[in-house]
C-alpha cells in the first residue's frame, strides 16, 4: 500500500517562495520600458495638439486656449473619425479608457495583450486628447503599461501568476510615469488590478512603480505635478464638511457613471456601425468646447487653478456641466482617452461651487477633497485616490479630510450602485466581478472539524461477490466505503465503478478485497490539515471522499467528502447573515427573507 502524505510543517504566513525576486527584477526591466511608452504618450499628445489646434509639427507646450484656429467644432470630429477607423482596422480593444480592458485581459486573457494595443492604444489616445477630447492620459498608460508589460512575460518561461504580475506592474509603472504617483499606483494595482493580496505580486509591482519614480525624477520631470499646501483644522465641525463633500462626490459618481452608460446605451441603438460613433460624439465635444473651451483636453490647467482658488463658482459650474456632458458623450461613443483627470476636474469643480457653503478653509481646500473623493467614488479605490491626491499636491497634512471624504463617497457609490464604471463594462460584456477579499473558510477549517467520525468501513476479508452485494442492499446508504485491515489500516475504497472495474478485468468473484487493492495507492486525509489542501487531494484523486487517518498509527479515524466542504461555505453565509447578540438579552437572528425570530 502506497499513501500520500501532507505535512503540516510547511504552513506559512504567505506561500510566496525565492521566485518573487526573479519577477521583481523582471519588473525592473519592464518599469524602464513604462516609463518610456509614459514619456512618449505625453509627447504624442503634445504634437497632436500643435498640429491639430496650431498646425505646428512641435513639441512646444502651447496652451490650448490660445489656438490661432478658433476652437473650430470640426476639430475633434477629425479626431475621433481617425481613432473610429484605427479601432476598426487596428484593434477593437483600443476603445475606451483602457482599465476595464486591462482588467478583463487579467481575469478572462490569461493576462496577454498583443503588440497592437501597446503601439495604438497610445497613439489613438493622443489624437483623441491632442484634437480636444476631454479625456486624460492615465486610463491609456495603464494599459499601454500593461500590454508592454504583457508583451515582456509572454518572452519568458512564466506562470499565468506571474504574466499578471508584470502585465500590472507596466501599468504602475506607466502611471507613476504621468503622474509621479508611486503609492498611489501602488493601491490602484492592489485595489483594481490584481485581484489579491499577496507578496508575489506586491513586491514586483512595488518595485516597478518605485522605479519608475526614480528615473523620472533622474529625468527631472515635475513633481508633485500640482503643488498645493492649503489645509483646515481638524475640528467636528470640519469633519462634518469632509463627509458632506465625500456625500456629494458620491452621488457625483452616481450620476456621472449613469450618463456615461446611458451615452453608451443611445450609441448602441444608432443604425450605423460603431466605429462611426466617435465622429457624432467628437461634434458634441466641437460643441461643448465653444461653450467653454476649458473643458477641451486633458484640463491640467482647471485643476491648478482650482486648487489655487482662481475659479470663481459661475465658472466652476460651467465647467461642471460642459465637462460632464461632453465627457459622457465622448466615453459613451467608444473612443480613446482616461478617466482620471476628467474626475478630478469635474469633482474639483463640483468642490468650488459648494465651497462658498462649507467651514472655512484654505483656498482650493474642498476642490481637491472633491477631485479625490469624486475619483475614489467612481471608481471605487478610495485609498489609491486618497493617495493620489496627496501625491499630486505633495501636501501629507490633508491626509484624514482627504480619506474621511473618499470613504464616505465610497459608501455612497457602493451603497446606491451595483457596480463601478469600470466594471458596468466587463459587466456588459457577459462577465461578474466581486470586488471582496475575504480569506477562504477553506484555509481557515481543519478536516476534524467536519470529518464524519463515526464511520462505516469494510473488512479486507470481504469477497468481490460480497463488496457487490453490500454496495446494491437496499439498506446501505453511502456510494462508497473505506476498506481497512484487522489494525484499521486503510488499504483504499471501495464504490461501484470499482466494482465493474475489476468484474470487467476478470477478477473472481471470490478473490478478497484484501488481495484486489494490495499495492495499490491510496490518497489519505489527516484531521489535522486544511480543507484548502483537502480540496487539492479530491481534485488530484478525482475521488468524491477520503479517509481521514491519525498520523500516529495510520488507523482510520473519519471519512469525509466534498459535501463536508460545501458546508463550510454554508455555514461562512450562515454566519454573515445572522445577527446575534452575544451578550446580555438573548439572541436576535435576521435571514435573508427578512424573518426575525427570538
Amino acid at each position: 500500500m502506497k499513501t500520500h502524505h501532507s505535512n503540516p510543517g510547511h504552513l506559512r504566513d504567505f506561500t510566496t517562495d525565492a521566485r518573487v525576486l526573479l519577477v521583481a527584477a523582471i519588473a525592473v526591466v519592464v518599469a524602464t520600458a513604462g516609463l518610456f511608452a509614459g514619456i512618449v504618450l505625453l509627447k504624442l499628445i503634445r504634437l497632436a495638439t500643435n498640429i491639430a489646434y496650431f498646425g505646428q509639427f512641435s513639441l512646444a507646450d502651447l496652451k490650448l486656449q490660445d489656438t490661432p484656429l478658433g476652437l473650430a467644432a470640426v476639430i475633434p470630429v477629425v479626431g475621433a473619425l481617425i481613432i473610429g477607423l484605427m479601432a476598426r482596422y487596428g484593434s477593437e480593444k483600443i476603445r475606451g479608457h483602457g482599465i476595464p480592458e486591462a482588467i478583463e485581459a487579467i481575469l478572462l486573457g490569461r493576462s496577454r495583450l498583443d503588440a497592437k494595443v501597446a503601439i495604438l492604444k497610445p497613439l489613438s489616445s493622443a489624437i483623441s486628447i491632442g484634437s480636444g477630447g476631454p479625456f486624460g492620459a492615465e486610463g491609456p498608460i495603464i494599459m499601454t503599461g500593461g500590454a508592454i508589460g504583457s508583451l515582456i512575460a509572454q518572452m519568458l518561461p512564466v506562470s499565468d501568476n506571474e504574466r499578471k504580475t508584470l502585465l500590472v506592474a507596466g501599468a504602475a509603472a506607466g502611471m507613476t510615469t504621468v503622474f509621479g504617483t508611486p503609492i498611489a499606483a501602488i493601491m490602484l494595482a492592489v485595489e483594481l488590478l490584481l485581484f489579491e493580496w499577496t507578496p508575489r505580486s506586491f513586491i514586483p509591482v512595488a518595485v516597478a512603480a518605485i522605479v519608475a519614480e526614480v528615473e523620472r525624477t533622474m529625468l527631472h520631470m515635475p513633481g508633485p505635478i500640482f503643488p498645493f499646501q492649503g489645509s483646515m483644522a481638524i475640528s467636528f465641525l470640519g469633519l462634518g464638511g469632509w463627509v458632506l463633500i465625500g456625500i456629494c462626490a458620491g452621488l457625483l459618481s452616481g450620476l456621472l457613471t449613469q450618463m456615461v452608460y446611458a451615452c453608451e446605451d443611445g450609441f448602441q441603438k444608432l443604425p450605423i456601425h460603431w466605429m462611426w460613433w466617435p465622429m457624432l460624439g467628437g461634434l458634441v465635444v466641437g460643441i461643448g468646447g465653444l461653450i467653454d473651451p476649458r473643458a477641451l483636453g486633458v484640463g491640467y490647467d482647471n485643476i491648478a487653478d482650482m486648487l489655487d482658488g482662481r475659479t470663481i463658482a459661475t465658472a466652476a459650474l460651467l465647467l461642471l456641466v460642459v465637462k460632464a456632458i461632453i465627457w459622457s458623450v465622448a466615453l459613451g461613443s467608444g473612443t480613446s482617452g482616461g478617466v482620471l483627470a476628467p474626475l478630478l476636474i469635474m469633482g474639483g469643480a463640483m468642490g468650488a461651487v459648494l465651497a462658498g457653503i462649507l467651514p472655512a478653509a484654505d483656498p482650493g481646500f474642498w476642490a481637491l477633497l472633491a477631485m479625490a473623493a469624486t475619483m475614489g467614488g467612481t471608481m471605487r479605490a478610495p485609498l489609491t485616490a486618497t493617495f493620489f491626491a496627496v501625491e499630486l499636491t505633495g501636501n501629507t497634512h490633508v491626509l484624514v479630510p482627504l480619506i474621511a471624504a473618499c470613504a464616505a463617497a465610497h459608501a455612497v457609490t457602493v451603497l446606491l450602485m451595483k457596480r463601478s464604471i469600470l466594471t458596468e463594462k466587463i459587466a456588459r460584456r457577459g462577465h461578474h466581478l466581486v470586488r471582496e477579499y475575504r480569506v477562504d473558510p477553506f484555509a481557515l477549517t481543519r478536516v476534524r472539524e467536519v470529518m464524519t467520525s463515526d464511520v462505516e468501513s469494510v473488512p479486507t476479508t470481504m469477497t468481490l461477490h460480497g463488496a457487490a452485494a453490500f454496495l446494491t442492499a437496499p439498506e446501505t446508504r453511502h456510494p462508497s466505503f473505506p476498506v481497512v485491515d484487522e489494525n484499521r489500516q486503510v488499504l483504499g475504497l471501495i464504490d461501484p465503478p470499482a466494482i465493474l472495474r475489476w468484474r470487467r478485468a476478470g477478477k473472481h468473484r471470490t478473490t478478497t478485497l484484501g488481495e484486489l487493492l494490495a499495492g495499490s495507492k491510496v490518497t489519505l486525509a489527516y484531521p489535522d490539515e486544511y480543507l484548502e489542501g483537502l480540496s487539492d487531494k479530491l481534485l488530484t484523486a478525482n475521488v468524491s471522499h477520503l479517509p481521514v487517518v491519525a498520523r500516529e498509527d495510520g488507523r482510520l479515524v473519519g471519512y469525509v467528502g466534498w459535501k463536508d466542504l460545501m458546508r463550510v461555505r454554508s455555514r461562512k453565509q450562515a454566519e454573515e447573515r445572522e445577527r446575534s447578540t452575544l451578550l446580555g438579552f438573548g439572541t436576535r437572528r435576521k435571514s435573508e427573507e427578512g424573518t426575525v425570530s427570538s
